[in-house]
């Protein structure tokens, strides 16, 4: 009985524990969407249609499975959808159409697993020396790689108000989901936080972007709708489900330090795509990156 199980349980564990690395991998596309969807609609109007997307694709498999739906946390995981969707990737999105470049917004954003380790006594966790030896690692490692990119030339303050306003989105929905609302259906849990994030959304982008039913700011060209589909399918659902399922079986600061992984692994996809600078400087920091990470991580 018990060998029999073993076979079973390995592909299991591999898949446990292969799930950190892919959820950095479909995590670090963020920017090279960007790169492909801002030039054909607003970043507002692109979020929202991603939103949209995955209610459309989520909510007749919730329905067809009869996922259950939370009681009485919706308000929580609304909020929390909130802060890690709508705040967070406005954030970004928005400066990065203003003029920030990746490795500055990167870099920024990048704060984050600092911030959520000042943070950890509020939801009941505690940071080791050894943590914060590997989270100070991990902030060097992604200066080092963005090193090469940063250009202070043409920053706006609202382009770095709106990055640090995402850094603080993030944190603090991270934050505030680990501590109230760690537990919950996946599949019904997500279409509630985007179904919020867009009623969030939704006055900003009509006052701002002169969002109407035709759609009209929008572009629909091959490279739009790829990276609206990717944006919807890859990051929107499956990045988003291994991030809570990780924030939900992790603690928060290990989690967060995954993010250390993306502006590195970034930097490497942009320069296979795009040809932007990636020297050994770069390398170095994806090292020490790496190296914080594992610092965080292990137990």
């Amino acid at each position: 009985m018990h060998s029999a199980s073993l076979p079973a349980a390995a592909p299991a564990h591999r898949l446990l524990a292969a799930m950190p690395m892919v959820f950095v991998l479909l995590w670090s596309t963020g920017f090279v969407v960007a790169k492909f969807g801002l030039p054909y609609a607003p970043p507002l109007t692109f979020l929202l249609l991603r939103f949209a997307g995955v209610l459309l694709v989520l909510l007749p498999l919730v329905l067809l499975m009869r996922a259950p739906w939370p009681a009485g946390q919706v308000r929580h995981i609304a909020l929390a959808g909130i802060l890690l969707q709508g705040g967070y990737l406005a954030g970004v999105w928005c400066a990065i159409k203003l003029g920030m470049p990746a490795g500055v917004s990167a870099l920024i954003v990048g704060m984050q697993p600092i911030l959520t380790a000042f943070a950890a006594p509020l939801i009941g966790e505690s940071v080791r020396p050894r943590q914060w030896l590997g989270l100070l690692l991990g902030i060097c490692g992604v200066g080092l790689v963005v090193a090469a990119k940063v250009s202070l030339i043409g920053l706006s303050w609202q382009s770095i108000s709106l990055c640090l306003l995402a850094l603080l989105s993030i944190t603090l929905g991270t934050l505030y989901q680990k501590r109230n609302c760690p537990q919950f259906d996946l599949r019904t849990g997500t279409i509630i936080q985007f179904a919020a994030s867009i009623v969030v959304l939704l006055p900003f982008a009509i006052f701002y972007e002169h969002l109407g039913p035709s759609l009209d700011t929008v572009q629909w060209t091959p490279r739009f709708i790829g990276a609206l589909l990717w944006s919807i399918l890859a990051l929107s659902i499956g990045a988003i489900f291994l991030l809570f399922a990780l924030i939900r079986k992790s603690a928060a600061t290990r989690v967060t330090s995954l993010l250390y992984l993306t502006p590195p692994t970034t930097a490497l996809m942009a320069w296979l795509m795009f040809g932007e600078v990636f020297n050994l400087l770069g390398m170095a920091g994806m090292a020490v990156a790496i190296l914080g990470v594992v610092f965080v991580m292990k137990k």
